[in-house]
C-alpha cells in the first residue's frame, strides 16, 4: 500500500514537471515572415512597389509632424525591426517632429522575397520611393547599426532631402573588404540555419551588452526567436544571408567627405562589432571594431561632424544608456 502511494506521488510530480515544461515550451513565441501575430507600438501600413521584377511591399509606421517640422526617417540595424526605435520615437514626437519608421524588404513585417539583390543602394531606393510616396519633403535621416550604413547611403544619394543626418554606433565605419574575405550567401545561410534562441541571446549579451542581461534586453530578441520557432525560418534565414551583402559590399566610410550636411555621431565607445573579423585575409592584422577609435576617425573624415561619445557604453546605447542618449538627442533636435 505504501509503494502504491508513493508510485503514485511520483507520477504526479513526473506529470507536474512534465506540463510545466509543457507550459514553457508552449510559451515560446512562433512567428511567420510577415510576424502577422506580432504587434507594433503604432499603426502599420505597407507601400507595395515594383522592384526586380516583383511586387513587394514595405511595412511602415509613419507619425506626421508638426507644422514646419522636419520628419526624421528611423533606418533600422540589421538584427533588428523598425519596433525597436519606439523609445527615440516618442523622444522625437513630443518635440513635434515626423517619425518614419520603415522595415526594410527581408526586415520585421516587410516582403521577404526569395530572390533579391540586396544593396545599400537597392534598400535606400525603395525607402526614397516611400518617402515620395508620403509627399515628405524635409528629412533628418537617423540610423543605427547596418541602417547607420543605409542612412548614410541615403544622405549621400538624396543630399537635397536631407537638413542632418544622425549615426547611431552604425557600421561601415571601417571598409571590412579590405581587411576580410567575401564570404558567399550560402556561408551565412548555413550559419543562420543552426541558430537557436539561446544562440541569439548568447550572441547579444556578449557582443552587445558585455555580459549584462535585462528584461529589456531580452524583449529585443523576441523577433528572432518567434522566426527560429516559426514556419518560415528558412525563407527567413535565406533573407538574413543575403543581407549581409549590405555590411560587406556597402563601404560608406570612403564617401565620408562627401556629406554636404551636419552629421552627429552617437557612438558607444566600448563596441567591437567587427563584422568578418573570424576571416580576415592572410596577413591581415588589424583589429576590427575599435569604436573608441573609429568614431574619432569617422569624425575627422566628415566636413561638418559632431561626435557624441558615450564611455562605457556599446552598441546600442539607445537600449543600455537611454538616459544619457536622450539628453544627446535632446542637443541635436
Amino acid at each position: 500500500m505504501k509503494n502504491t502511494a508513493f508510485l503514485t506521488a511520483v507520477w504526479l510530480l513526473i506529470l507536474s514537471v512534465s506540463g510545466s515544461a509543457l507550459s514553457v515550451v508552449a510559451q515560446e513565441p512562433a512567428y511567420d515572415a510577415r510576424l502577422s501575430q506580432y504587434p507594433y507600438p503604432y499603426p502599420v501600413h505597407n507601400f507595395s512597389f515594383n522592384s526586380q521584377r516583383q511586387e513587394l511591399e514595405m511595412a511602415y509606421m509613419h507619425l506626421p509632424a508638426e507644422k514646419d517640422k522636419p520628419t526624421v526617417l528611423l533606418m533600422h540595424g540589421k538584427n533588428f525591426a523598425a519596433d525597436y526605435w519606439q523609445g527615440t520615437a516618442e523622444v522625437l514626437r513630443k518635440r513635434g517632429y515626423g517619425v518614419l519608421m520603415p522595415d526594410q524588404i527581408g526586415f520585421g513585417k516587410s516582403s521577404k522575397p526569395a530572390h533579391y539583390q540586396f544593396s545599400a543602394e537597392a534598400l535606400v531606393a525603395n525607402t526614397n520611393a516611400l518617402v515620395q510616396e508620403l509627399g515628405i519633403g524635409d528629412l533628418v535621416v537617423m540610423g543605427h547599426s547596418m541602417g547607420g550604413m543605409l542612412a548614410s547611403r541615403y544622405a549621400l544619394n538624396y543630399a537635397d532631402q536631407v537638413q542632418k543626418l544622425v549615426l547611431v554606433n552604425p557600421v561601415g565605419l571601417e571598409d571590412y573588404l579590405k581587411y576580410v574575405e567575401y564570404k558567399d550567401p550560402e556561408f551565412f545561410y548555413q550559419n543562420e540555419l543552426q541558430k537557436t534562441a539561446a544562440d541569439v541571446i548568447s550572441y547579444q549579451k556578449k557582443n552587445y551588452y558585455d555580459g549584462k542581461w535585462s528584461d529589456d534586453y531580452e524583449a529585443l530578441t523576441t523577433i528572432h526567436k518567434g522566426w527560429i520557432n516559426g514556419p518560415d525560418w528558412e525563407q527567413v534565414a535565406w533573407n538574413n544571408a543575403q543581407t549581409y551583402d549590405v555590411i560587406f559590399t556597402g563601404a560608406v566610410i570612403n564617401e565620408f567627405d562627401q556629406f554636404r550636411m551636419p552629421v552627429h555621431l552617437i557612438i558607444g565607445t566600448r563596441d567591437t562589432t567587427g563584422p568578418g573579423r573570424n576571416w580576415k585575409k592572410p596577413g591581415v592584422t588589424r583589429t576590427l571594431g575599435q569604436y573608441d577609435k573609429l568614431g574619432k576617425a569617422a569624425a575627422e573624415r566628415i566636413p561638418d561632424a559632431t561626435l557624441h561619445e558615450l564611455e562605457d557604453v556599446g552598441h546600442m546605447p539607445q537600449f543600455e544608456a537611454f538616459d544619457r542618449y536622450q539628453k544627446i538627442l535632446n542637443t541635436i533636435f
